[in-house]
C-alpha cells in the first residue's frame, strides 16, 4: 500500500507523491512558534504531529528537508518588548531557547533549518515588491502596504482554497492592520506596517518607508527561500488554516504568478484542536498548561509525547492529567516487554520483515492512523509476553522482535525510560538476597525481598541475573 495522506487543499485522502522527479526528496514546512511566551501544550500537539510526519516519511524512505520558522517579530512580541523595556533580540532569544529546550524534552527531531523572520527582511520586501508591481498590493493612506483580495481575485486567482468562504456575507475590502483576524473578515491584510511610535526600535527601512512585516508574509518569504517556489508539504494547526495559511497561498501565488497547474504548496496537513480536561484551554479555567507545568507535576516529556501521539492528528483530542497517568502505565507495560526482549536477545539483529512492522506500516500508510498503529503494537506486546512466559522465544527471535520494535520507535520517538540510579543501600540488599538464594537460604532471601519492597524496590530474576526496579 502506498502512503495516503489527507490534503486540506483537496479535502480528501490522496496518495502522497513528492514533486521530486525521483520521488525521494520531500520539502516540508511547519509553522513554528511565535516566541513571545512559553509554548503551551496545544502548540506542542502541532509540533509533535509534525515530528511524527517527518519521522514516518523518513521511515518510508523519503529524504526530508524539514523547515520550521521562528516568528520573532509581530504584534504581541512588540507589545512585550515595550512593556519590559528590553530589545527585540534579547526578548525573543530567551523564549526561543526555552522553546527549543521544551521541543527536545518531547524528543522531537530538530528541524534542518530554523529561520527567523527578522533575518529575512530582504526576501520579505522582494515578495511585496512583486505584489505591488502586479497591482495586487497597494500603499494606503496610513503608509502601510496591504494585499488586495479584490485585485487578487480579479487576476483570476482563487482566494479560499483551504476553506469555503461566502464573499457575499463577509466584509470584503475592509483593511485589517493587525496580524490576526477572524473568519468573519475577508479583508485586505497588512504586508508591510508603517512604523508607529509604539514600535520603538523595531523597524527596518523599505521602499514604503520605515516599518516591519506583517505576520503572514513572513512565512511565505521563509518557506520559498529555503524550500523553493513550490514544495511538497506544509503543516500547522487547524487554527492557522484561515487566515494565515490562506493568506500565505494568496501572497505567494500572487507574487510568483505560477503557470497553470503549478501551486505554492502541493499538500497541506492540519492537526485538530486540543481540549484540556474537556474544555478549551484557558488560564482563567486553570487548565492552561505549558510543558514545564506538566514536568513540575512529576510527568516526563516522554509521557507527554506518548499522550499527544495517542490520537489521530485530525481528531479533536482531550488532554487530561488522568490521560497522562494512563500514558505512564502504558509505557511501563511496553518498557517491561522490551526490557525482557533485551535480556533474552544475545545480539542486536538487523531489521527484517516482521509481523509488527507489517501491521504498523499498514496502519500508518492510512493517513497516519496512529490508533491502529498502537493497536498493532500492544497486540504484539501481549503475544510477546505470552511467548516469553511460555519460553517459546529463541534468542534470535527475541533479537528480531527487538529490532522490529526499534524500527517502529524510530517513528514514535519514545526511546527508553531514563535509568534511575539505584542507591548503594538497595544494591547491597540485592547482593545479600542473591547470596542467600545461592546458599538456598530462601527464608533469608524473602526477608531481604521484603526489606527492598519497604524501600520501594523490587527484584526480578532474569537469565542474566537479578534486575532491580522501582515499584
Amino acid at each position: 500500500m502506498a502512503l495516503q495522506l489527507f490534503n486540506t487543499l483537496t479535502r480528501s485522502v490522496e496518495r502522497f507523491v513528492p514533486l521530486d522527479s525521483a520521488g525521494k526528496r520531500v520539502g516540508m514546512y511547519c509553522c513554528g512558534p511565535t516566541v513571545h511566551d512559553f509554548a503551551h501544550i496545544g502548540n506542542f500537539r502541532t509540533f509533535v504531529f509534525a515530528d511524527l510526519t517527518r519521522r514516518y516519511l523518513e521511515f518510508r524512505g523519503f529524504a526530508v528537508l524539514h523547515v520550521m520558522n521562528i516568528t520573532d517579530v509581530e504584534d504581541k512580541i512588540i507589545k512585550r518588548v515595550r512593556e519590559r523595556q528590553t530589545t527585540l533580540r534579547e526578548f525573543t532569544s530567551k523564549h526561543e531557547t526555552e522553546f527549543l529546550a521544551d521541543f527536545e524534552s518531547l524528543q522531537c527531531r530538530r528541524p534542518h533549518i530554523l529561520p527567523r523572520a527578522t533575518e529575512h527582511i530582504p526576501e520579505i520586501i522582494s515578495l511585496i515588491e512583486k505584489l505591488v508591481a502586479r497591482g495586487i498590493a497597494y500603499q494606503a493612506a496610513d503608509g502601510s502596504v496591504y494585499f488586495s483580495i479584490t485585485k487578487y481575485r480579479g487576476c483570476g486567482c482563487c482566494y479560499g482554497q483551504l476553506v469555503n468562504l461566502d464573499f457575499e456575507a463577509m466584509r470584503v475590502g475592509e483593511r485589517v492592520a493587525c496580524d490576526e483576524y477572524d473568519k468573519e473578515a475577508v479583508a485586505d491584510f497588512a504586508l508591510w506596517k508603517r512604523r508607529v511610535p509604539e514600535d520603538g526600535a523595531v523597524f527596518w527601512p523599505s521602499p514604503w518607508g520605515e516599518g516591519r512585516p506583517g505576520w503572514h508574509i513572513e512565512c511565505s518569504a521563509m518557506s520559498i527561500k529555503h524550500l523553493g517556489e513550490s514544495f511538497d508539504l506544509h503543516l500547522g494547526g487547524e487554527d492557522l488554516t484561515f487566515p494565515h495559511h490562506e493568506d500565505e497561498i494568496a501572497q505567494s501565488e500572487g507574487a510568483l504568478n505560477y503557470p497553470p497547474g503549478r501551486r505554492f504548496v502541493k499538500h497541506w496537513m492540519h492537526s485538530s484542536h486540543l481540549l484540556v480536561e474537556g474544555k478549551k484551554m484557558s488560564k482563567s479555567l486553570g487548565n492552561f498548561f505549558t510543558l514545564r507545568d506538566l514536568l513540575a507535576k512529576g510527568f516526563s516529556g516522554r509521557e507527554v509525547r506518548y499522550l499527544l501521539l495517542s490520537a489521530h492528528y485530525r481528531s479533536q483530542f482531550n488532554f487530561t492529567l488522568d490521560g497522562l497517568a494512563g500514558a505512564r502505565a502504558s509505557l511501563a507495560r511496553l518498557d517491561e516487554c522490551v526490557g525482557k526482549l533485551r535480556e533474552l536477545a544475545d545480539a542486536p539483529s538487523a531489521p527484517q520483515e516482521h509481523d509488527l512492522l507489517v501491521a504498523f506500516t499498514k496502519a500508518m500508510d492510512d493517513d497516519l492512523n496512529i490508533s491502529a498503529a498502537w493497536g498493532a503494537v500492544f497486540e504484539w506486546v501481549t503475544e510477546t509476553n505470552r511467548k516469553l512466559a511460555a519460553n517459546e522465544l529463541t534468542r534470535p527471535q527475541a533479537a528480531a522482535a527487538l529490532a522490529a520494535w526499534n524500527r517502529v520507535d524510530e517513528v514514535f520517538g519514545l526511546g527508553g525510560p531514563k535509568s534511575e540510579e539505584v542507591p548503594a543501600a538497595v544494591l547491597a540488599l540485592v547482593e545479600q538476597r542473591q547470596a542467600a538464594r545461592q546458599a538456598k537460604d530462601f527464608k533469608r532471601s524473602d526477608v531481604v525481598r521484603d526489606q527492598l519492597k519497604a524501600l520501594g524496590w523490587i527484584v526480578e530474576d532474569t537469565p542474566k541475573g537479578p534486575r532491580v526496579k522501582r515499584i
